[in-house]
């Protein structure tokens, strides 16, 4: 998903790749996923658009988010940097690719709406742990942290597993 975007706010203006969208793309794919299965959507083609654009949305609030918050901090906020802010914040976009791909397949496992909603929530769950325990190792911390970074998203995606599965769907 991180496609290596850099930001060079770190010192000395090393490159390094930030796995936050990713990580924060996963969990509102899930959070589509639980919400859409839960109101009885009636069309995977429905799911996949509603995934695909909310990812584009939270993208897009992101990058102004963050370009709003620097013209606050007086700095000069000129195309490159809205370049570099847009290349930086685009894994939230990624990061709802790979549950909107599981959508378009499930018809090859015989999955039902239902079936598919499912593997949709834990595919992007899935990713979500990873790209944390990923970026928890990128960024150099121990593999007894990761673990844990690891734990507590999976913590996050089950709390919206339950949600879906508490509201009956």
């Amino acid at each position: 998903m991180p496609d290596g975007a850099a930001d060079d706010d770190r010192p000395g203006g090393r490159a390094h790749t930030d796995y936050t969208g990713a990580v924060y793309g996963s969990l509102l794919a899930a959070s589509v996923v639980a919400a859409v299965g839960a109101s009885g959507y009636n069309r995977r083609s429905e799911l996949i658009v509603l995934l695909l654009v909310s990812g584009l949305v939270f993208w897009a609030a992101h990058v102004y988010s963050r370009l709003a918050g620097e013209r606050a901090a007086h700095k000069q906020v000129t195309r490159r940097e809205v370049r570099r802010v847009a290349g930086s914040e685009w894994s939230i976009v990624e990061a709802a690719l790979l549950p909107a791909a599981a959508v378009a397949v499930s018809p090859l496992f015989g999955l039902g709406l239902s079936g598919t909603a499912w593997l949709a929530i834990s595919v992007a769950v899935g990713q979500q742990v990873a790209w944390a325990v990923l970026g928890a190792l990128r960024a150099g911390a121990s593999r007894g942290l990761a673990v844990v970074e690891g734990a507590v998203n999976l913590v996050l995606g089950l709390i919206l597993v339950a949600a879906k599965a508490a509201l009956g769907h």
